[in-house]
């Protein structure tokens, strides 16, 4: 696996693990987890019931796991970058995107350079029989990477490792070969509740148990449909993702810059205000997230998302300008987006 290890810095990543395929002492936990319906909307974490804990069914012939872990921190990262986050949400005319999703779309980034890793090791040991994924499939990828020696997991569900925090992507080979499994490490939280302290909606119910419904990431991205009342106000002006629980994370002064441009941020996805990314048409919005993450919500819930964070932004100050945007969008909107807009103005 020596030979991988080097392969791998070459391609970008910052660290290959292996594991087996039994993952059976996982099933009762995430069984419990979809029968409490934390998964929300995602019926894709439901459909493929447990082969996302059994490799070998997802993948008939997998013996390992390949993990492999790449930093995302864009290069120009400035120190004290924790800090400089949090000072946005005091910010309320600014709209927060997701440090990840700044830059290029990572499932394209890694699914290319997985591949890439899949063939190069086909050449060196002959035919191999693989599969790849990168957050694209019903993989356990946290557990994986846990029982690979990538890192622990975290309070929050997320992988910490003790020198790069939580600031990275995941992905994954199931091969055909038995490999040497790499050791798991152990956990480094001890007392520490930063990440359950912080959390806006209180997503993280207790150490290790996350409630997507109530997670601005999964309300941002992977809900469709309405975002329950309840919690508008708590997203404040985070319109896609949110890194709180990461930023507050003490394990995270120890994370990387990634090696790749391709995890730059975009000129006009960090520090933007609202109402710029609110008057943005349809056209403009798929011209903006072209290779980006952001582009696959589409730009009826992109609009949807910003029409809260303009709302809480009026809780705040009362603002002309932002009514005269909200009131211009209900031409045309959706029932969907209608909604949002009537509440943003009623605040």
């Amino acid at each position: 696996m020596e030979k991988v290890q080097v392969w791998a810095r070459e391609l970008g990543f910052s660290q290959i693990g292996v594991t087996g395929v039994d993952l059976s002492s996982a099933e009762p936990g995430l069984l419990a987890w979809l029968e409490r319906g934390f998964h929300g909307d995602m019926a894709y974490m439901a459909a493929h019931g447990l082969k996302r804990a059994r490799p070998a069914e997802l993948v008939p012939g997998t013996v390992s796991v390949i993990t492999a872990r790449m930093d995302y921190l864009p290069r120009g990262t400035p120190v004290g970058w924790p800090a400089q986050e949090l000072a946005r949400l005091r910010r309320p005319t600014e709209g927060i995107v997701s440090i990840y999703a700044r830059g290029r779309d990572y499932h394209k980034v890694l699914r290319s350079r997985l591949q890439k890793l899949s063939e190069r090791m086909a050449r060196e040991i002959g035919p191999l029989g693989h599969r790849v994924f990168t957050d694209s499939a019903p993989v356990l990828e946290a557990e994986l990477a846990a029982r690979s020696g990538q890192g622990w997991r975290g309070k929050h569900t997320l992988v910490l490792n003790r020198e790069a925090g939580s600031m990275f992507f995941l992905g994954e080979i199931y091969v055909d070969l038995a490999l040497p499994a790499s050791s798991p490490v152990s956990g480094h939280c001890g007392h520490c509740r930063a990440c359950i302290d912080v959390c806006p909606t209180q997503a993280i119910l207790a150490p290790y148990q996350l409630d997507a419904r109530r997670c601005i990431s999964y309300l941002t991205i992977e809900h469709a449909g309405a975002i329950p009342l309840e919690l508008r106000a708590l997203i404040g002006n985070r319109i896609y993702g949110c890194d709180d629980c990461q930023l507050v994370c003490p394990w995270n002064k120890f994370a990387q810059r990634s090696a790749l441009p391709d995890f730059d941020e975009r000129a006009g996805l960090s520090g933007q205000q609202l109402l710029t990314l609110f008057a943005w048409s349809e056209d403009e919005f798929l011209h903006h997230t072209e290779g980006s993450p952001i582009r696959r919500i589409g730009h009826e819930r992109w609009l949807r998302n910003i029409a809260v964070a303009l709302g809480n932004a009026l809780r705040c100050a009362s603002s002309d300008e932002i009514r005269a945007a909200l009131a211009q969008r209900l031409q045309g909107a959706s029932e969907l987006l209608r909604e949002h807009l009537m509440w943003a103005l009623a605040q």
